[in-house]
């Protein structure tokens, strides 16, 4: 399905971008051909395709249409179900209802303005602050297991937007727990069951990595010892 080379759908994305994963994950979810670019930002240095086709944040995930540059994963992710939602038998990511739409983007906001932060933080974290950025970064997930509640999925019975939002974030609970010495299964047990019916599924599978990597990586980056 993903290939090295230019296509009429073409993701543009670094391995280990929790963001990008998302976009693979709902493409793989919904069964839509498009070739890979792999970007590596272990480089310094920004590719002329990176720059070109995403001036402003000069980064990825990049999904090139017919050549056309559509940037940000959940605008990306809203561009896929506008196209393909709903058609040749594929589900749509997000529900039909607006108030239930307008719940999953709300949600889908809350993780982006306020997840990535926390854990920036927490992996930088030393001493007493890891032990206070680590309490704040557990309640996030905590908040987020509230939203859940009893639901099979964040939708629903329905593996939809806001699961495919969240989802490569579990890449990283190990690296959480072995970074601040907690137990995610005992902190968040609800949030724990999602991860594994999600992990369950094909797509997910597919694009999700190797959890002792990303935690490698992520030591590299932030200097964790």
């Amino acid at each position: 399905m993903a290939s090295e080379k230019m296509g009429e759908l073409t993701c543009v994305d670094f391995w280990a971008n929790g963001y990008g994963m998302r976009v693979r994950i709902a493409l793989q979810e919904m069964q839509i051909g498009f070739s890979y670019i792999e970007e590596d930002f272990r480089n310094q240095e920004t590719s002329k395709l990176v720059l070109d086709m995403n001036p402003v944040y000069q980064f990825t995930p990049i999904l090139l249409h017919h050549g056309r540059p559509i940037c940000l994963s959940k605008n990306i992710l809203e561009y896929i179900d506008e196209v393909w939602g709903g058609q040749a038998g594929r589900a749509s990511l997000l529900p039909s209802d607006p108030l239930k739409r307008a719940h999953q983007r709300f949600w889908g906001d809350y993780v982006d303005q306020k997840i990535f932060d926390t854990q920036t933080r927490f992996l930088k974290s030393k001493g007493d602050d890891k032990v206070a950025i680590k309490k704040e970064l557990i309640n996030h997930f905590k908040r987020l297991e509230d939203v859940l509640g009893d639901s099979t999925f964040f939708g629903g019975d329905e593996f939809g937007f806001l699961d495919v939002v969240i989802i490569p974030y579990s890449s990283m609970f190990h690296g959480y727990e072995q970074h601040g010495g907690f137990d995610f299964k005992e902190e968040c047990p609800k949030l724990m069951c999602w991860v594994e019916r999600c992990r369950g599924r094909d797509s997910v599978q597919t694009v999700l990595p190797d959890d002792e990597e990303m935690y490698d990586l992520h030591k590299k980056w932030y200097g964790i010892e």
